[in-house]
C-alpha cells in the first residue's frame, strides 16, 4: 500500500499543483480558492507558498533584482535598495495582491498560509543575496543605514497587508523573517560609528595646543575646534544619518561618554598646568594647557559655558524629541543622565576661572617684586619718599590688559566681575605678604644695627640723641610703601573696585600707614 500511497501522493500533488499554477496564471479566483482549500486541506500550505514564490514573485524580482551571473555583470547596479523596494511593492500591489485578498478571506481557514513571508519575502531574501550581496555589508556605514531602513520600510509596507495583529505576529515570527533581519548586522554598524565618532573627538583632543577657529563661520557659537568636534559628535549620535533607533541605548552611552572624555581632557589640562607638569598617559593629553596664554582660557571657559547651556537646551530636546516613541519613565531617565553630564561638565567652571586668576596673578607679581627694592632705595641715606614708586602702575597691567582685550567680549559679565574682584582680592594678598615681610626685615635690621651703635657709643662715652631725633630707615620705608599703597588703591579704584572693602587691603594699609592714620583709608 505504501507505493501506491506514494504515487497517488504525487499524483494530487502534481495534479493540485498544476491546477493552482493554472489559477495564478490566469487570476481565476474560484480555482485558486479552491485549491487553498485543498493544500490546507492536505496540511501542504508550504508547497502552495512554493508555487506562488516561483510562479509569480520570483519572475517580478528577478527583473528588479537580477540575480543571474551574466545580468549582474551586464548591469551596472549598485547595492542601494530603496529604489528596488519601490519597484517591487509596486508589483505586490500589481500582482500578488489578488492572492493575498483570497489568502484573506474571513473564516475561511486560509489563516495557515503566510504568502509575505514565505513567497515575497523569501524571494526577496535570495535575490538581494545573490544580486546585491553588499547591500547587507556593514562596512559602508551610510550605505547600510540607507538600506536598512529602506529594508524596515519595507517590512512595514508587507505588515500592512496582515489581515490582523495577530497576522503581523505570525508574519514576524516566521523564520524567513527573523532571517532576513539576521542579515543586518547592526552591532557591526554601530562599532564602526563609534570608532568613527569616538576616533573623531580624540583626534582633536590629542592637539597640543588649543586654537581658536574662525568664529565668523558656521560654529560662530564655538570657538576652540575640540569644543566644535564634541558637539558635532553629539549632533551625530542622534542624526538620521547615523542613528537606528533600536540602538539609541548605545547611542546615548556613546553621547554620554564623548562628554565625559571632553571634561576628563579638560580636568587633567587643569590640573596639570596647575602642578606645571604634563601627564605623560595619551589619555590625558595635557600639554595643551602647559603652552596656553591665559588669554586662550577665555575661549574654553566661553565653550564649556555654552555647551552646558547646550546639553541642557537644544541637544536635549533633539534627544527626547527622537525618542518620542518611550515611555514617560525612559523619557525622564535620558533625561536627568544628560542634565548631570553638563553638569559634571559645568563643575568646571571655577577651576578655569582659577587657572586665568593665578595666570594674571603671576605676571602682576612679576612686576610687585619691584617691591624689595624700596629696601635698598632708603638704607642708610638721607633721601626722604615725595612719590609713589615706579613698579605700582604696573601691578595692574596685566590685568587691565586682558580685561581691554578682544576675547574678553566672549566672558559674559558676571564672568568678567568675578575675574575682576578674583584678581584684585589675590593680588592684593600678595602684596600684603611682600610688604609685611619688606617691614619686618627692615625692622629687624634696623634693631640689628641699632644695638650694635648703641653698644659701640657705650665703650667711647658717647650720646645716642643724635640718632634717636633722625628719622629711621624702617619709617622711610614705611612712608615710601605707604605712598605707593594709597597709589595702588587709586588704581584699584579706576578699574571700578573699592580698596577698602578688600580685606588684603585693609591689613596693607594698617601694615604701613601712620599710627595717626591707620583707623581710616583714604585715598
Amino acid at each position: 500500500m505504501e507505493k501506491r500511497i506514494q504515487n497517488a501522493t504525487l499524483m494530487l500533488d502534481g495534479s493540485l499543483g498544476n491546477c493552482f499554477v493554472d489559477g495564478l496564471e490566469n487570476r481565476d479566483a474560484k480555482t485558486i480558492y479552491n485549491c487553498l482549500r485543498a493544500f490546507a486541506a492536505i496540511d501542504n500550505t508550504s508547497a502552495a507558498e512554493e508555487l506562488f514564490r516561483t510562479t509569480i514573485v520570483s519572475p517580478l524580482i528577478q527583473q528588479i533584482i537580477p540575480h543571474d551571473h551574466l545580468q549582474t555583470v551586464s548591469g551596472a547596479s549598485s547595492d542601494e535598495l530603496e529604489h528596488d523596494y519601490q519597484q517591487i511593492m509596486l508589483c505586490i500591489e500589481k500582482d500578488c495582491k489578488f492572492l493575498l485578498e483570497i489568502s484573506s478571506t474571513a473564516n475561511s481557514g486560509f489563516h495557515v498560509f503566510d504568502f509575505l513571508a514565505n513567497s515575497v519575502l523569501k524571494e526577496v531574501l535570495i535575490a538581494i543575496q545573490k544580486g546585491k550581496p553588499g547591500a547587507f555589508s556593514p562596512g559602508r556605514p551610510a550605505e547600510f543605514l540607507k538600506n536598512y531602513k529602506s529594508s524596515l520600510g519595507f517590512l512595514a509596507f508587507l505588515e500592512g497587508h496582515c489581515p490582523s495583529r495577530s497576522a503581523v505576529v505570525k508574519f514576524r515570527s516566521e523564520v524567513v523573517y527573523m532571517d532576513f533581519i539576521r542579515q543586518w548586522n547592526v552591532g557591526v554598524y554601530f562599532s564602526l560609528r563609534f570608532q568613527e565618532i569616538a576616533g573623531a573627538l580624540d583626534s582633536a583632543l590629542m592637539a597640543s595646543s588649543i586654537n581658536p577657529v574662525d568664529i565668523q563661520g558656521k560654529h560662530h557659537k564655538l570657538t576652540l575646534k575640540q569644543s566644535i568636534t564634541l558637539m558635532e559628535s553629539l549632533k551625530s549620535c542622534w542624526s538620521d544619518d547615523v542613528l537606528i533607533l533600536s540602538h539609541s541605548d548605545k547611542f546615548l552611552r556613546l553621547s554620554l561618554q564623548l562628554v565625559s572624555r571632553y571634561s576628563s581632557w579638560l580636568s587633567h589640562g587643569l590640573s596639570a598646568r596647575k602642578t606645571r607638569s604634563a601627564s605623560s598617559r595619551p589619555a590625558q593629553n595635557s600639554e595643551w594647557s602647559i603652552s596656553a596664554q591665559v588669554e586662550d582660557f577665555i575661549y574654553v571657559m566661553h565653550d564649556v559655558t555654552f555647551l552646558g547651556s547646550e546639553l541642557s537646551g537644544d541637544f536635549l530636546g533633539q534627544v527626547i524629541q527622537v525618542l518620542g516613541s518611550c515611555s514617560d519613565e525612559v523619557v525622564d531617565l535620558v533625561r536627568q543622565s544628560i542634565l548631570q553630564a553638563g553638569k559634571n561638565l559645568e563643575d568646571l567652571l571655577p577651576a578655569i576661572m582659577d587657572t586665568m586668576v593665578e595666570a594674571i596673578v603671576e605676571k602682576s607679581v612679576e612686576d610687585l617684586r619691584q617691591l624689595k627694592g624700596v629696601t635698598a632705595t632708603y638704607r642708610l641715606t638721607n633721601k626722604l619718599p615725595v612719590i609713589p614708586s615706579q613698579y605700582v602702575s604696573l601691578i595692574l597691567r596685566p590685568l587691565k590688559a586682558f580685561l581691554d582685550g578682544d576675547q574678553i567680549k566672549l566672558l559674559m559679565k558676571d564672568a568678567q566681575n568675578e575675574l575682576l574682584h578674583g584678581v584684585t582680592e589675590k593680588i592684593t594678598s600678595r602684596y600684603y605678604e611682600l610688604a609685611a615681610d619688606t617691614v619686618n626685615v627692615a625692622r629687624k635690621t634696623e634693631s640689628s644695627l641699632l644695638r650694635l651703635r648703641q653698644g659701640a657709643q657705650r665703650r667711647v662715652g658717647a650720646t645716642s640723641d643724635s640718632v634717636d631725633n633722625n628719622i629711621s630707615d624702617t619709617e622711610k620705608i614705611c612712608m615710601q610703601l605707604f605712598l605707593d599703597v594709597q597709589e595702588y588703591g587709586r588704581n584699584l579704584s579706576t578699574m571700578g573696585i573699592e580698596a577698602s572693602e578688600i580685606s588684603a587691603y585693609r591689613s596693607l594699609w594698617q601694615c604701613v600707614a601712620p599710627e595717626d592714620r591707620q583707623s581710616q583709608i583714604t585715598l
